[in-house]
């Protein structure tokens, strides 16, 4: 009986440390329960951009927050996949999840072409080189005669899901977009807490440690950083079809600057952090809309603000005083 005890008790304490911990299951209930009580009280179609932009939030923050890797030009794959995606819709007239898939696709090659050259720089130096291939994308966008130039791809048909569920309705669509976006969630979630995660927060905290233990670095950085333009591209092409457009917003410099705002209010490596990032800015510029171009002067305070009060980000303060990951 000893023997089996001692045999079994690791095994046990494998399967623990491997379980997702009870207040991250509370956390992922209580987001589920109020997504799903949400469109019966706000508007749809703001709830799918919030939702939208949380996904991105969390797929910059899984390249950010746990890879070290600061990219400014992840616009490029959220724009590109919300061009193909819009694209596969209206010309050839592809249902909307073969259009997502097809977004997706594109963001994933794009994001493997780029990042196997970025990946050979360190720090600003890389930050520089993401950001110079997102302009090359965005220019290529504004010439290329499918996107539409300045007008870009209007009118897009959301069409039927599976040929069977009509997604014209907003009420319906937004199920569908929580379906994509917590899906989207939980593979990052997986992704962070899996080895591979585990060995890319060694290369963030040290690099020459990991390279010394004999992990090829370049590998998993190019990794991380296509699975990263994979889930971006998976919420540019859904953005597409909610919003029925792709336009050069979507690939605009700016965008990645959000996306960055975005992660660091609501908490870099952290989780949940740019979940709330994400829902802070886009509130931010639904209801101060009325402010015009002051817009951007309000966000640039408050992000002050947040950076000098929680430079853990607003979830990332909330983990310190619970004395919890969050």
């Amino acid at each position: 009986m000893t023997t089996v005890t001692e045999t079994s008790s690791p095994i046990l304490v494998q399967q623990s440390a491997g379980a997702m911990p009870r207040h991250h299951v509370l956390i992922f209930a209580g987001l589920l329960a109020l997504s799903l009580a949400a469109p019966f009280f706000l508007y749809p179609i703001f709830l799918m951009k919030v939702l939208c932009f949380a996904l991105f939030a969390c797929a910059f923050n899984l390249l950010l927050g746990f890879g070290g890797l600061l990219s400014f030009g992840h616009a490029a794959y959220f724009g590109a996949a919300s061009y193909i995606s819009a694209h596969a819709a209206k010309v050839w007239g592809l249902s909307p999840e073969l259009a997502i898939l097809s977004g997706t696709a594109a963001a994933t090659i794009l994001g493997a072409a780029i990042g196997s050259l970025a990946i050979r720089r360190q720090g600003i130096y890389f930050a520089m080189v993401t950001l110079a291939f997102a302009q090359m994308v965005y220019f290529f966008s504004l010439q290329a005669p499918f996107t539409g130039g300045e007008d870009g791809i209007q009118n897009v048909p959301r069409g039927n899901l599976f040929g069977l569920f009509s997604l014209r309705s907003d009420f319906t669509l937004y199920f569908v977009v929580l379906a994509i976006s917590f899906a989207g969630l939980l593979v990052i979630y997986r992704i962070i807490h899996s080895p591979f995660g585990q060995v890319l927060k060694a290369i963030r905290e040290n690099e020459p440690r990991a390279v010394s233990l004999g992990y090829r670095v370049n590998r998993y950085k190019l990794a991380v950083f296509v699975l990263s333009a994979a889930l971006a591209g998976l919420a540019g092409a859904t953005k597409a079809i909610v919003f029925q457009l792709a336009s050069l917003t979507d690939v605009h410099w700016s965008m990645s600057g959000e996306v960055v705002l975005m992660t660091l209010i609501g908490g870099m490596g952290t989780v949940f952090g740019p979940i709330v990032g994400a829902a802070i800015i886009v509130t931010m510029q639904n209801y101060l809309a009325t402010f015009g171009a002051w817009v951007t002067v309000i966000q640039g305070v408050i992000f002050v603000i947040a950076v000098l009060l929680f430079r853990e980000g607003v979830v990332g303060v909330i983990g310190k005083w619970i004395r919890k990951p969050l």
